[in-house]
């Protein structure tokens, strides 16, 4: 019979918690990219281009548990939070419009779709990113004691 260690036990179900995050908004990414039809902005790729390998970085510190892979998790999942943070307040019309990254191609500021009325895409990556941040946070205290 082999003895269960409760850190051991919150901080995998942290990660795995981050992981199903990652994964669930890479999955989003890529169905209203490819299904749905809808190109993404210049800030939608920056955000995807740090939440995609989030997929396999947290995936692979799950598999080998590996008591560092939160570290190798921080810097994407901060830059993702920062480049969703500035993808917000520009949505909402808190930058000015004269710093949209935004010259070709699709429009960061455009409402194409929203959730529940309010709910914008920039909403819901932000929100995915703070989320795996808090249960990086979590996981990496739980390690630490």
């Amino acid at each position: 019979m082999t003895h269960k260690n409760p850190t051991t036990d919150w901080r995998w179900m942290c990660l795995f918690g981050a992981w199903l995050t990652a994964l669930t908004a890479s999955l989003g990414a890529l169905f209203l990219g490819e299904v749905m039809g809808m190109t993404p902005c210049v800030l939608c790729w920056y955000q995807r281009i740090a939440m995609f390998p989030l997929v396999v970085v947290i995936g692979v510190g799950l598999l080998s548990s590996d008591a560092h892979s939160e570290r190798y998790a921080f810097p994407l999942a901060w830059g993702g939070w920062l480049i969703a943070l500035y993808h917000c307040l520009l949505y909402g019309g808190i930058i000015p419009a004269g710093l949209v990254p935004c010259a070709q191609g699709a429009s960061c500021t455009e409402a194409s779709l929203q959730l529940v009325g309010f709910i914008s895409i920039p909403l819901m990556s932000w929100l995915a990113f703070s989320l795996i941040l808090v249960l990086l946070s979590l996981a990496k205290n739980r390690s630490s004691k």
